[in-house]
């Protein structure tokens, strides 16, 4: 038998002896008054050898045991911290029992607290109860897990050994909260749409397929929210929002998840300069929130968000990094320069060069948050055309830490001309783009009955995570991220990506 599968096995002669000595197993709750942190904070400061008489109640996970005889020392973790329990064999019929328990059983305690000789916030333990038995050992050492693998397939154990991570998805529920309540303050309305759709569009990307039974038809799920946020503009709301789970069949990296969470917004009678207004200020305010200031630092880096963002050309800045002296816009010769100088993109097609040149060349220069503006047409299906730049739409991406963190645009709303635009991303479909899009004859059936002028945006809230709270990947910020499956008996398992 392993070590593992011993320790299994007498963990549950301890729950036995533990349901001999009269505890419910599994009871179904434990009501407490009290959390380490707020004993803590109530006592802090207090000097060595003080008792209080005031009864108390808590529960949480044991992460430690010193048996010593007549005494007994451990500590609890609940969610708010941790706080040291003391049991006396004096002041317990039970005292003996507590050889049953082992580190990672969560248990319920009722006492009083004091401070020992060297001021140590305690609880004099009077009566206590398991309440969940940890079958199963939890890791050897308390100060985290190194095993990447082991952090995200098993998120829960990470959570148990590691409070800084429990800090970090709080601060990004916080975060969430802030940017929801921002929007509602500036009049938009929060709705939900649908995850489950005929055809799945707003961006180019490839979907997952699913299968509805009832229906007899195959769907597929959202891979952005923009379509039916456009149709409520079409109905008469003027700003609407959502904040929800988006899913692409791509690949995984330190900023791609193939389901994350995004924020999209439509603003009717506004265009894609207003949208960079409320965005700017959203974020800058966010930085103050958690930083108490513009300063956020990032990875060694230190951002700037103050007001106003840095502003540049889409054009201007791919001509400037690449040194070409020529339009980029002319597809056919930057075809022939980007053959010359990159033959790793011979496969990449003409017009999709301009996303990937300037993912190579400018991208990473990109720190402070900056907008960038009025991209080409060609790779901007669903915006309006520049209304004194031929050949650009009215879009901006922002760009912070060299991640594209938030597109906008003038929304077109032209139903004959986003036809024209499907038609074209059809034609690109059937010559081997499968990220490209499809006709969506439903949405443009709304257009077609008038959707006003309007601003849109999209940002993704996982990458906002990270930056804001100064994590390396994606994976860091979501608390489930997607794995490969662990490699079933016989078979090889191969790395993640």
């Amino acid at each position: 038998m392993s070590d593992k599968n011993e320790q299994t096995a007498q963990r549950l002669r301890n729950l036995e002896a533990l349901v001999e000595a009269g505890f419910e197993p599994y009871p179904y709750s434990f009501h407490k008054n009290s959390s380490a942190s707020q004993l803590l904070s109530e006592h802090q400061g207090a000097g060595s050898e003080q008792h209080w008489q005031e009864r108390v109640s808590l529960a949480g996970r044991l992460v430690s045991l010193r048996r010593m005889g007549k005494v007994t020392f451990a500590h609890l973790l609940d969610e708010s911290g941790r706080i040291q329990l003391y049991f006396n064999k004096n002041s317990s019929q039970l005292y003996n029992k507590l050889k049953k328990l082992d580190v990672g059983d969560i248990i319920g305690v009722t006492g009083t607290v004091f401070t020992t000789k060297t001021g140590e916030i305690t609880v004099a333990v009077e009566e206590w109860r398991p309440l969940a038995k940890a079958l199963r050992p939890l890791p050897d050492k308390w100060h985290g897990i190194k095993d990447k693998e082991v952090r995200y397939r098993q998120r829960y154990l990470d959570l148990t050994v590691n409070p800084d991570l429990r800090e970090v998805f709080r601060k990004r529920s916080r975060l969430v909260d802030f940017v929801r309540r921002y929007f509602n303050d500036s009049g938009f309305l929060e709705v939900e749409t649908p995850v489950i759709l005929q055809t799945a569009g707003g961006t180019e990307a490839r979907p997952f397929k699913t299968f509805h039974n009832a229906l007899a038809h195959e769907f597929e799920l959202r891979i952005s929210l923009e379509l039916p946020l456009k149709k409520l503009l079409v109905g008469g709301y003027e700003k609407v929002f959502e904040i929800g789970r988006v899913f692409r069949n791509e690949g995984i990296d330190a900023q791609h998840n193939p389901e994350f969470t995004m924020l999209e917004a439509y603003w009717a009678y506004a265009d894609y300069d207003d949208m960079a207004g409320l965005v700017e200020g959203m974020l800058s305010l966010l930085a103050e929130q958690l930083h108490g200031g513009a300063a956020v630092n990032y990875q060694g880096r230190q951002l700037d968000f103050a007001k106003p963002f840095k502003r540049v050309s889409f054009v201007d800045a791919l001509k400037s990094k690449t040194g070409i002296d020529f339009d980029p816009l002319d597809l056919e010769r930057l075809r022939i320069w980007a053959d010359g100088r990159h033959p790793e993109l011979i496969e990449v097609p003409s017009y999709k060069l301009l996303d990937k040149l300037f993912e190579m060349y400018v991208e990473e220069d990109l720190q402070n948050p900056t907008f960038v503006y009025d991209f080409p047409a060609i790779i901007s299906p669903l915006a309006k055309k520049h209304r004194s730049k031929p050949g650009l739409t009215e879009r901006w991406d922002l760009y912070v830490a060299g991640m594209e963190l938030a597109p906008a645009y003038s929304e077109l709303n032209d139903p004959l001309d986003q036809r024209e635009r499907f038609a074209e991303q059809a034609r690109r479909r059937e010559s081997g783009d499968d990220e490209a899009q499809r006709v969506d004859e439903d949405f443009l059936t709304a257009l077609e009955h008038g959707m006003p002028p309007a601003a849109g945006l999209g940002i993704g809230i996982d990458r906002l995570a990270m930056i804001m709270l100064d994590q390396p990947t994606i994976r860091d910020v979501v608390l489930f991220p997607l794995l490969k499956p662990k490699a079933r008996a016989g078979e090889e398992d191969s790395p993640e990506e």
